[in-house]
Parts: structure tokens; C-alpha cells; sequence
């Protein structure tokens, strides 16, 4: 997520708070809650002034085919399920994953100010969105938020022929001193070599995909986008290795398998879900807050001021340049790809809602 090309030519350039409430008005006619709606569009936004188009406003018309084919339940019944004080699971009802694992995130940090440290599991979500976004909400409360999540297989495993496990991600965040320079530490990543996404986008363009990255639906691994359908494990082993065990601290740990129903004979095990586990770690329990985030603040201090390599163009830690800019476009706008923004306006139009007025142009 730190890593941002600069927006393309074509793309419309629409203030960060008009596309929040234009998605959340979207959302809302599709079924959701007003909070649920805006809760949903806050992640989504989120994540497009970072630069992650493959979770931002993209994800409304998704959405929106979600709720309508009752994949996502547009009122769901949330319930925390706890049996001590460090930890909790969620029973999200098939809730979208912004609605679901935000609820999970502030319980955490809840539970963490009494306990130290404190687990949610989340059981039976869709479509958690960017992971990021949630332990981030637990470090602005300056705890270090930890997540994972574990999802329907759609990724190789070292050793076997066909999709086996999913591009499950995992997120932390470090919370930094309020009068910081520096953006907390962000680390947000998937097991997988490459996103689904950037094979479509090969697809498209017919540009050939980097070597180990994809493979074929027999799990042989290729560079050419026609024939790519899934990705393959980030380090092979490591990566299909760190799925699995997310699958085992996620799915299993909260009583909701979703590996070993995938690939049994039973029809449900194939139905769309996804499970998470969030974690609020409160740096008061094991000393002073405050020299806690002075001596993070001085951690990332000590690596911005090592020597660059050459060629390099600085030296960034996680999240810094996926801060920058979200800020840069929190102040000039967030470009929309042409595709998304005509499918907004063509729901907008359906639906009776006013689309927010551009910007400009991105390019």
C-alpha cells in the first residue's frame, strides 16, 4: 500500500468528503443503513486516497450487486459472543466487512484499555475491504492494531495443482507521539506474489505478467495474462505457509472453516465468506505511553536518516508515502478511473441521487 503510482490521464478528480457522501448515498439506496452506508464509504474512501483502487470507490457497484444477490445482508444482526475480558467474537450476520470489522476494531481497543491486550474474532463477514483501514482506527486511539484475515481460496500452495489458499493479508499498525512528524507505521499486506487485480489489469493492457507471480488454473506458473488465473504465494512456501496459519487463527479459531469446507463435497463450502481477527495491543501495559511512541517516533527517525542506496529514491518505511498521499489528495481531490465514475453516474441517475460536482481532470 506504500508503493502509488500517479494517477492516470482520464481520471476525475472529485473532493475526498463529496465522494464519501455520494458513495454513501449510493450504498444507502442500495439497502444499507445510513451509518452502515457511510461507515462502508469512509473504508472505501480510505483506501482510494491511498492509492488502492482495487479497494476504493471501485468497491460501490460491487457492493451493490452484493446486496442485491443476498450475498451481503443489508441489516445485519451484529453479536459479540464472550466468555473473558481479553477477548470476543464476532457474529457478523453476513455484514459487509467495513461494518463488521469496524465494530470489531473499536471493541478491541474497548477491551484492550481494561485488559492490555485484546482479540475479536470476526466469523462469517463479506468482503472485509482494506485491512488497513482497521487497525489503523485502532492506532489513531494509540494502541498498535494487528489483523488478519482468511478468505475464500483463490491462490496456489507450494506442492499443489490448482487454487488452494486464499490471498489472505495482514495488516499492523504503530501508533506514533501526537506531536510526530512522522504518519504511523503501516504495514499492509497479502501472501500472495501479485494482486487478482493486477492480472486483470495485464489482461487488459496485454502485458506480461513479472516471472512467479501467476499461474494457470492447474497451478502452472506463467507470465502470460491470458492464461493467469490466480496468483502464487509471496516466497512460495512463506507465503502459502502464513495463509494457512491465518486460516487457522481466523476462520478455525473462531468455529467458521472456510479451507476445509472449500474443498470438501459440500455445496455451502463454496459460498462466499470471509472471517478476521483484529488485536488492540495498548503500549501502557507494559510502560509509559508516551516514551513508548517517543521511542517509535525515534525508530523511524534513526531509518530516515540511514544512507540511501543508489538509485534509490529515499529511504520510506510502511505507510509513509500511503500517507502523503492521503493527504495530497484529501487537499486536491481524489481521481476516480473513467469506468468507475460513469458507473457511479449511471446508479446515481437510477437511483435519484446528485453526483457531486469534479474537481477537473486527474491528468
Amino acid at each position: 500500500m506504500t508503493d502509488t503510482p500517479a494517477p492516470r490521464p482520464g481520471k476525475t478528480l472529485v473532493a475526498a468528503e463529496d465522494l464519501l457522501e455520494f458513495a454513501a448515498s449510493l450504498l444507502e439506496k442500495g439497502g444499507l443503513s445510513a451509518e452502515d452506508a457511510r461507515t462502508t464509504a469512509g473504508v472505501f474512501v480510505w483506501a482510494a486516497q491511498r492509492g488502492v483502487d482495487s479497494h476504493g470507490t471501485a468497491r460501490v457497484p460491487a457492493y451493490f450487486d452484493l446486496l442485491a444477490k443476498g450475498v451481503a445482508n443489508a441489516a445485519p444482526d451484529l453479536r459479540f459472543e464472550s466468555t473473558t475480558p481479553a477477548a470476543a467474537v464476532l457474529d457478523a450476520d453476513r455484514a459487509p466487512g467495513p461494518v463488521a470489522l469496524t465494530a470489531a476494531a473499536d471493541e478491541a481497543v474497548s477491551r484492550a484499555r481494561t485488559t492490555g491486550i485484546a482479540t475479536v474474532g470476526v466469523r462469517r463477514t463479506v468482503h472485509t475491504g482494506a485491512i488497513g483501514y482497521y487497525v489503523s482506527r485502532i492506532a489513531e486511539q494509540g494502541l498498535v492494531g494487528i489483523g488478519f484475515v482468511s478468505g475464500m481460496p483463490n491462490m496456489g500452495y507450494t506442492g499443489v495443482k490448482g487454487a488452494a489458499v486464499a490471498t489472505s493479508p495482514l495488516a499492523i499498525a504503530v501508533p506514533v507521539a501526537e506531536s510526530s512528524d512522522h504518519a504511523p507505521l503501516l504495514l499492509d499486506m497479502a501472501t500472495a506474489t501479485i494482486a487478482l487485480g493486477k492480472i486483470r489489469q495485464a489482461k487488459a493492457s496485454g502485458t506480461p505478467l513479472p516471472e512467479g507471480a501467476a499461474a494457470t488454473e492447474d497451478g502452472t506458473p506463467t507470465t502470460d495474462p491470458e492464461k493467469a488465473v490466480m496468483p502464487l504465494p509471496l516466497g512460495g512456501v512463506k507465503g502459502s505457509g502464513m495463509s494457512l496459519a491465518f486460516e487457522l487463527l481466523t476462520s478455525v479459531l473462531v468455529g467458521a472453516p472456510i479451507f476445509a469446507s472449500f474443498h470438501s463435497d459440500d455445496p455451502q463450502g463454496r459460498k462466499h465468506r470471509q472471517n478476521a481477527l483484529l488485536i488492540a495491543v495498548d503500549p501502557a501495559a507494559f510502560g509509559d505511553a508516551g516514551e513508548f511512541a517517543e521511542a517509535v517516533d525515534a525508530t523511524l527517525s534513526t531509518l530516515k536518516g540511514l544512507p540511501a542506496a543508489e538509485g534509490a529514491s529515499g529511504v520510506f518505511y510502511p505507510g509513509e508515502r500511503s500517507a502523503a498521499l492521503s493527504a495530497e489528495r484529501g487537499h486536491s481531490g481524489v481521481p476516480v478511473a473513467p469506468k468507475v465514475w460513469r458507473d457511479l453516474l449511471e446508479r446515481a441517475e437510477a437511483l435519484g441521487v446528485v453526483p457531486p460536482k469534479p474537481l477537473g481532470d486527474a491528468g
